[in-house]
């Protein structure tokens, strides 16, 4: 028997689960559907048949969630759900524990995406770093000394919605021009009418436009980091999310704009990185979120 812990990526459409030991190594996985409707009691029963399937040899200390919205500070309370029904305030921790009889910990899906960057991928070496994941929004993670920052209330990373241009066009957050209004997919196909996916294979082509537009939307994605550097001195930058499959294309303009903007002081060191995860960083955040409760503990 060893001591594991279980990471679980909480998703409109699929759950995705994994059984960790202390040193990263994944030892299975399961994914299963997200039931529809998708309401708070249905996905708990989900998760706990789908943890049932996972390697009883193993000694599970431990469980995290990563859920599509913030939890509060103290990783017990899902406050919204986005994508899901019925949402609100949902003591999901509590509801986990007593089905499975573990410690459980939540956190938002972006802020896992972060931590599992940080352990495990594209963010390893370091112990400052900030995320950016580029998808249906903008979401963000602050890792500060190694750990996930959540700030009051546990609202904190929400990077997409800082302001880029006070007259930009309105955000779901109640902001207006937003960083997530000019690099979110929604905002691509409002700027292009095409997809990501469509133009990167355009510019993977040569296409001038393409090309243009990738060198566009560089340079607001630098604009943005560049305040989160001054604020935060990273000693690394990690973009995820599916516009991320077309970093190639942006990342020379999007170096180019923090180097314009931010005093060298301020970006000693750093490094602009494309997370090495892919869909399962959440996964991986889950459970070093639970590893880390743990250790709290003890």
């Amino acid at each position: 028997m060893t001591n594991d812990v279980i990471g679980i990526d909480l998703g409109g459409t699929a759950i995705k689960l994994g059984l960790f030991q202390k040193n990263g190594t994944c030892i299975q996985s399961v994914t299963v559907a997200t039931p529809q409707p998708s309401t708070p009691k249905a996905v708990v029963e989900v998760m706990a048949d789908a943890i049932a399937q996972l390697d009883t040899n193993h000694s599970v200390i431990a469980i995290g969630v990563g859920t599509p919205g913030p939890a509060d500070a103290t990783g017990r309370i899902a406050r919204v759900a986005i994508n899901l029904n019925d949402w609100h305030d949902i003591p999901l921790a509590d509801w986990l524990e007593a089905k499975t009889g573990c410690p459980t910990i939540i956190a938002n899906d972006a802020n896992c995406a972060g931590l599992g960057e940080a352990w495990l991928g594209a963010g390893r070496q370091f112990r400052h770093l900030i995320m950016l994941t580029l998808g249906t929004g903008v979401g963000g993670a602050v890792i500060l000394d190694g750990k996930l920052f959540v700030g009051h209330q546990g609202a904190a990373g929400e990077l997409g919605l800082i302001t880029l241009n006070p007259e930009g066009p309105p955000c779901n957050s109640g902001n207006q021009g937003s960083l997530e209004q000019y690099l979110s997919i929604g905002a691509i196909r409002r700027r292009t009418g095409k997809e990501p996916a469509e133009l990167g294979i355009l510019a993977n082509e040569g296409n001038p436009k393409a090309l243009a537009f990738w060198h566009y939307y560089g340079r607001d994605l630098g604009a943005g980091l560049a305040s989160l550097i001054y604020i935060l001195t990273p000693e690394a930058i990690i973009i995820g999310g599916g516009v991320s499959a077309s970093a190639k294309f942006f990342f020379p303009a999007a170096w180019a704009e923090i180097e314009r903007r931010v005093l060298p002081s301020s970006r000693t060191g750093l490094q602009l990185l494309p997370a090495t995860l892919g869909n399962q960083a959440g996964m991986v955040g889950a459970a070093k979120l639970a590893l880390q409760m743990r250790n709290d503990e003890l």
